[in-house]
């Protein structure tokens, strides 16, 4: 008989103790597959292109700033392109179908964004030319099953149009792709020009503006410049890079690495005690057998190597089935928070992470039992009841 069937055979020789503690490593390892993976998504929401800017209102970046602070900020040096949005509040059929949605300058937004979706040539030239004509990221269109020309009734739950209305018609220029994994592909984006010749209200007057610069040794000093040249006017600004703007708004919904870190560290701290404990137990009850086969002439290593793989099987079986249902736990959320949180996913870091977890908790709870048995006397052993 080989090792790996005798450290099955006990592995399983109490069916509910064994499956109760695989179990418990799954939620374990469940928890932290989907923690991790939204821990992730908030970092790389919070990531971006090192010569990206962000300007919006000093009050707070839900109030509008004019339209015109456009050119003041693109005439200056080191500025290389500058793209203002407003937000939307767009929903299809609706409200609970929400999708991001902003009103952009075609040309510009593109440009600033290239890094991070593709854009086909056609759905370029589309978009660049016809008001009504929207681009839409894959995992909207592929949600509502959109293909280019498709006719949408976008709606706002924040503006209405002059007649009243609130559903504009727009169609689908471009299906955009990203192009890493994190990136956020639910959204749509339409032409301000559309947007604002039709609302009925804040006509002029854009959300934030986004720009590029020529080389990131330009960012300190135009960060300054830029707050500068708008101060004390009705309509401050407040300047920083994209990746500092978007990490001080995750920051509103709380430290989010310290409560991954706690509820992963409470929960895998509990099942070191259960399994460690457990395993001490199931060796105790097997003392007489561990003498038996000592008698039979098996060295004491190889006694460690058997008890130590039978920690290290559990810990692998729980934690790859925790894995495996964390991945389709944030396949399922990625569609229900998508709107908040672009690439929600189970990551090859995280398997990794995953997998040294793994090992790591199989040897801290098989070690000392396993220790334990290698040194065992066969006399001892055996005397044992």
């Amino acid at each position: 008989m080989s090792d790996f069937k005798l450290v099955w055979k006990n592995l399983m020789r109490r069916k509910l103790r064994t499956f109760l503690m695989l179990f418990a490593i799954l939620i374990a390892f469940m928890i932290f597959g989907v923690l991790a993976a939204l821990e992730q998504a908030f970092d790389s929401n919070a990531s971006s292109s090192g010569d990206r800017l962000m300007i919006v209102n000093k009050i707070n970046f839900t109030q509008p700033l004019p339209i015109s602070y456009v050119q003041r900020v693109r005439a200056l040096e080191g500025v290389k392109q500058v793209a203002h949005m407003n937000w939307f509040g767009g929903y299809y059929q609706e409200p609970r179908n929400q999708i991001t949605t902003f009103a952009v300058d075609p040309g510009s937004y593109i440009d600033v964004y290239q890094s991070e979706f593709e854009v086909p040539d056609a759905g370029r030239r589309v978009f660049l030319s016809e008001k009504t004509s929207v681009i839409v990221g894959k995992t909207a269109a592929d949600k509502w099953g959109w293909k280019v020309g498709d006719h949408i009734p976008l709606n706002s739950n924040i503006f209405s149009q002059k007649n009243g209305a609130r559903v504009w018609d727009v169609t689908v220029a471009a299906i955009v792709t990203p192009k890493k994994e994190t990136a956020d592909a639910n959204f749509i984006a339409l032409r301000y020009d559309y947007f604002d010749e039709t609302r009925s209200f804040g006509k002029d007057q854009i959300g934030w503006m986004a720009l590029t610069t020529t080389s990131a040794a330009y960012n300190d000093r135009l960060v300054k410049q830029i707050d500068e040249m708008f101060a004390n006017s009705p309509y401050e600004t407040s300047t920083d890079t994209e990746k500092a703007f978007s990490k001080a708004f995750v920051a509103q919904l709380g430290n989010i690495a310290l409560m991954v870190g706690l509820v992963v560290g409470a929960a895998f701290i509990t099942i070191l005690m259960i399994v460690g404990n457990t395993m001490a137990m199931a060796v105790r009850e097997r003392t007489r057998e561990i003498g038996v086969l000592k008698t039979l002439g098996f060295p004491g290593p190889r006694i460690l190597k058997m008890v130590l793989g039978e920690s290290l099987l559990l810990a692998v079986l729980g934690g790859v089935t925790g894995m495996l249902i964390a991945a389709a736990a944030t396949t399922a959320l990625r569609g229900a928070v998508g709107n908040f949180v672009g690439g929600l996913a189970i990551t090859p870091v995280i398997m990794v992470m995953g997998a040294v977890m793994m090992l790591l908790l199989g040897l801290i709870t098989g070690l000392m039992p396993a220790m334990s048995a290698m040194r065992l006397p066969i006399v001892q052993a055996l005397g044992r009841s």
